[in-house]
């Protein structure tokens, strides 16, 4: 009997009190722990400063780091739709590129039309309603509205001090007395296939000669502002380099830029694989780095 008493207060843990010295069973200290209460209202009182540090962001990367665009004109067709009654692209511009260097050949660019320009593509109505221009400010930095300013978007042909001109026997633009490989143009159905000649301009230090992909139906440097070097756009006028569609769903993907220049000036295959290496080098660091910072995130949660 005595045999059978010590065989069930061992098996039964609510038989017997366990021995002094005995190990506590895993989930004791967790019905002995009285679960802590949320904090009442804690979420609405940090609601207001989730909502102000997210807009501010959105403002900082808005005007320093990258912005959508909409695409309303023809000049970019193909490599960018933009028409009447069309689902217009949205693309998304890179503002930080150019302040490590400047825009290349072959680059599609967003800048601020120069002075002489006067057919801009991207001109917002401005309303007579003080408050109402308040809001559409508002809104254009936060993403939410049209651009505040009269832009364009064109690709980039020549850089300062190079010489553009058209055409040759082959109709094509030549930099500095070499034809271009330009694989991106388009002709529209009714507009031909030759392209307008223009005589050999030279173009300032600093600038940049641009034109649509549309060859036909583009207002770019060959007519804006009469022509020749009244044409060129500023460097410093540049708001940024386009990169990825982002809308509609059916046209995500990267915008192509290939250096017109490439076959013609003989620039180095290594250069266009630059872009690349950099990110493979990157791509590891920023791995870890975002696994640290989930670990710490995970470590104060836990000792909470």
């Amino acid at each position: 009997m005595a045999d059978v008493m010590r065989s069930g207060s061992a098996e039964d843990p609510n038989g017997a009190e366990r021995p002094s010295g005995a190990p506590d069973e895993p989930g004791d200290g967790a019905r002995r722990r009285k679960p802590k209460g949320k904090k009442k209202g804690s979420f609405w009182r940090e609601l207001p400063i989730l909502i102000v540090t997210a807009l501010v962001l959105t403002v900082l990367i808005q005007a320093f780091l990258a912005r959508v665009y909409v695409i309303p004109s023809q000049s970019m067709e193909q490599t960018l739709h933009g028409c009447t009654g069309c689902n217009n692209d949205r693309v998304l511009v890179d503002k930080v590129t150019y302040r490590f260097s400047d825009p290349e050949p072959g680059d599609v660019v967003v800048f601020r039309g120069p002075q002489p320009w006067v057919q801009n593509e991207f001109e917002v109505d401005e309303p007579s309603n003080p408050v109402a221009g308040f809001f559409q400010g508002a809104a254009s930095l936060l993403g939410f509205g049209a651009p505040d300013e009269k832009d364009f978007v064109k690709r980039v042909i020549a850089v300062g001090g190079q010489t553009v001109a058209c055409c040759d026997a082959q109709n094509r633009v030549l930099v500095d007395g070499k034809p271009l490989n330009e694989p991106y143009l388009y002709w529209e159905p009714g507009r031909g296939v030759g392209q307008d000649e223009f005589k050999p301009v030279k173009v300032p230090p600093g600038h940049l000669w641009v034109m649509g992909d549309n060859r036909n139906d583009s207002a770019d440097s060959r007519v804006q502002g009469g022509g020749g070097s009244n044409g060129a756009v500023p460097v410093e006028n540049v708001i940024g380099k386009a990169q990825l569609i982002v809308l509609p769903p059916t046209r995500w993907q990267s915008i192509p830029e290939p250096n017109p220049q490439t076959t013609a000036l003989g620039a180095p295959a290594w250069q266009t694989g630059v872009p690349m290496g950099v990110g493979f080098a990157a791509a590891f660091p920023t791995l870890w780095l975002g696994r640290r910072l989930v670990g710490v995130v995970n470590k104060r949660r836990s000792s909470e």
